[in-house]
């Protein structure tokens, strides 16, 4: 005993700690101000470069035609350019990279226009630089933890709204060749909005960039155009290819290809320059200074509310369906026998009877309780005078197949459950929210560790009642079932992302500390919860004992016996939560540049979701019990889950008709994230459905009295 609670008190402190270090970075808008004064430095982050088009992002540095860091201080920092930022594990799995960069911001002071470096590109870096720029790929700097941002208006123009990001370059036809030309651009203007502070000095409230391509003509080496600011033409992409080269080489040859992928030594001299202008904004608070990016979605706001209407629609005529069920059908056929007896050889005798003629209602037999299995009859005759889900009194408590996978799979749903609970909660009470950089990640990953506690208990008391010996087995399932898949299927896609040099790829060290996490962590939770929900609690007691002897199911209906069923009835949940899934899949995939932040909307169509699987799968096991069919315990869990089908049908119709992703990384990513979330998805519903019909067979069985 002294042993198991030195081993619970050790994993309580893992757990806490684990927590603690996925939290760390709590903030809250409008408590952690950052006030600067006159000529104090602020320190411009870079991060990555990403793409609407595709799932790969770049480490802003790693990039070969942009300027690399220096390592030189700047405004006094003790870190030169090039330093990695600290990042929690959110940032991490999220792609982020932030580092230290060499532009210099002093606040108030203006710059006109500052040379940042000249960087010599080669030619196959010239023609990656095109392919990005194909892409649409943006890129994104960071100053007081705001991302820089491309300024837009309203069609109205009557308000600003900010798009994460600004663009690498950008692409046009050349009149003379019809040809596609591209352009980097390397000048760019940064506007820093700020407003003074009550207490005292300048703190920022906007941070735009205006990028912009000049051409190197015309300028001496390491400094700026004449004009920056004036129409010039653009720096293109292009190395002119060596035509006595390529003469050489393809002698004899009537036609001389242009081979961009060899380099010879040709290079692109791209000049980097930049300017600063501070400008005061006094109508945007600094708590508020999110809702820029954020102002392009509240046209949304109606169909959100749409959204919720539909779902409480649908929810509330199920409802009234599950109501009818039980005050009218279950209740009046309890009630309508008027004895409740259950006993076969009563039934028996009644039918004999009925077919006599004698249709006097009969009392009761004295104490003919159910004992054990070997005492019940295994002669079942047809009812004649009983409902047809009453027929299954002796069978609907029978242990099912596969039990031992049962319990695991309702043991992750839990965990699950509480993690996207805790995550719905805090998002709406406005602890994660975009300024809490990879909280959202982060914290998940700490609830998900945590609720392994509830996953163990609920799984190993699952398993006690169906009657399983071997518990530390189910725990072992439980503990590495869910979390090893994902493991396994993140580690393979690694492979593919490492392979692109993508910072998309998680970093070798952060795949040990979230193995670590899960085997030093995780693992002893779950056994700490299943020792607690299989040696210290009973297991559930049901109201009616099992026969001895298995039922005789009849000829069931189509949609009993297929997987078509439990496929359809999915229909209903996915129809509460379609609308939504638009704003979301959105987001995810379309606008990675924007933030989901409506997640009050959200955790309303979830309660809605919830409460509508549990109305479908109450349905669906009434109608399977009335078919006399008791092997509703798995029939439960994939009603529950079975909208999930339907969600990655909907990736699969988004893939190809909303999203323009190219290359075939990114749609393997797209695809193994897409099931790997209805994987999620699944499990959580189907928990949820299974509860659902647990309880309600229980209920209704407990009504019946069995002589």
């Amino acid at each position: 005993m002294a042993t198991s609670k030195s081993f619970g008190l050790s994993a309580w402190v893992l757990c806490v700690l684990s927590f603690v270090s996925c939290t760390w970075a709590f903030y809250i808008p409008g408590y952690s101000v950052t006030r600067y004064n006159d000529n104090d430095p602020i320190p411009l982050l870079v991060n990555k470069i990403f793409s609407d088009y595709t799932q790969l992002q770049y480490a802003y540095f790693d990039l070969p035609f942009v300027c690399p860091p220096s390592g030189k201080t700047h405004g006094g920092s003790p870190f030169g350019s090039g330093q990695s930022i600290s990042l929690n594990l959110g940032e991490v799995l999220r792609g982020d990279r932030i580092m230290t960069s060499d532009f210099e911001l002093t606040m108030g002071n203006d710059v006109e226009c500052q040379a940042l470096c000249t960087r010599e590109v080669s030619r196959s870096n010239v023609k990656w630089a095109r392919n990005l720029i194909k892409e649409n790929y943006v890129i994104e700097w960071i100053v007081d933890n705001l991302p820089g941002a491309t300024s837009f208006v309203t069609v109205d123009r009557s308000r600003k709204y900010y798009a994460s990001g600004f663009k690498l370059g950008y692409r046009d036809i050349s009149p003379a060749t019809g040809q596609s030309r591209y352009f980097i651009n390397n000048h760019f203007t940064i506007v820093i909005r700020w407003r003074a502070a009550p207490e005292g000095g300048k703190v920022i409230n906007g941070f735009e960039v205006y990028p912009k391509s000049v051409t190197a003509a015309g300028r001496k080496e390491g400094s700026c155009p004449a004009d920056v600011h004036a129409e010039r033409e653009g720096l293109g992409l292009y190395i002119a290819p060596d035509e006595s080269k390529l003469k050489e080489k393809y002698a004899g040859l009537s036609y001389i290809p242009h081979d961009d992928d060899e380099d010879d030594g040709a290079t692109l001299k791209i000049p980097y320059t930049y300017s600063v202008y501070f400008r005061e904004e006094p109508k945007v608070e600094w708590a508020n200074r999110w809702d820029l990016y954020f102002t392009n979605q509240e046209e949304g706001s109606m169909t959100h509310w749409l959204a919720i209407v539909n779902s409480l629609i649908i929810s509330t005529v199920l409802g009234v369906t599950v109501f009818v069920i039980w005050s009218r059908t279950v209740q009046g056929d309890i009630k309508g026998r008027g004895d409740g007896a259950m006993d076969d050889r009563k039934v028996k005798g009644q039918s004999r009877r009925k077919r006599s003629g004698d249709k006097k209602n009969e009392g009761l037999l004295d104490n003919a309780d159910v004992e054990n299995d070997a005492d019940m009859s295994s002669d079942d005759e047809p009812l004649e005078d009983t409902s047809g889900w009453k027929l299954l009194h002796g069978d609907v408590f029978r242990v099912p197949e596969y039990s031992g996978l049962l319990a695991p799979l309702v043991g992750s749903g839990m965990q699950l459950l509480f993690m996207a609970t805790g995550l719905l909660s805090l998002s709406c009470l406005g602890v994660l929210n975009p300024s809490f950089r990879g909280g959202f990640v982060s914290v998940g990953m700490g609830l998900f560790v945590f609720a392994g506690l509830f996953s163990g208990y609920f799984s190993g008391r699952l398993y006690k009642t169906f009657g399983g010996t071997t518990w530390r087995k189910n725990t072992l399932i439980t503990a590495l079932l869910f979390p090893g898949l994902s493991f396994l299927l993140v580690l393979i896609l690694n492979l593919f992302v490492w392979a692109q040099a993508s910072s998309t790829a998680i970093p070798f060290s952060t795949l040990i500390g979230l193995l670590l996490l899960w085997l030093l962590i995780q693992v002893p939770l779950v056994y700490l919860g299943s020792w607690a929900g299989y040696v210290r609690a009973k297991p559930w007691e049901h109201p009616l004992k099992t026969n001895a002897i298995a039922r005789q199911i009849p000829p069931q209906p189509w949609y009993l016996i297929s997987p078509a069923g439990p496929i359809l009835t999915g229909l209903v949940p996915f129809a509460v939560l379609f609308i939504e899934l638009l704003f979301v899949f959105k987001n995810l995939w379309q606008d990675k540049s924007g933030y989901y932040y409506v997640f009050g909307f959200l955790s309303v169509v979830s309660a809605v979701l919830i409460v509508t699987v549990i109305e479908v799968t109450v349905i669906a096991t009434y109608s399977q019990l009335c078919s006399e069919n008791y092997h509703w315990w798995w029939q439960s869990f994939l009603t529950g889950g079975s909208s999930a089908f339907w969600i990655f049908a909907y990736c699969i119709w988004y893939y190809m008709f909303k999203l323009h992703v190219t290359g075939f990384v990114s749609t393997l990513l797209f695809f193994s994230y897409s099931f790997l979330a209805c994987t999620v998805y699944f499990l959580l519903t189907g928990t949820v459905g299974f509860l659902a019909a647990y309880a309600f067979v229980r209920r209704v069985y407990s009504a019946i009295k069995v002589d």
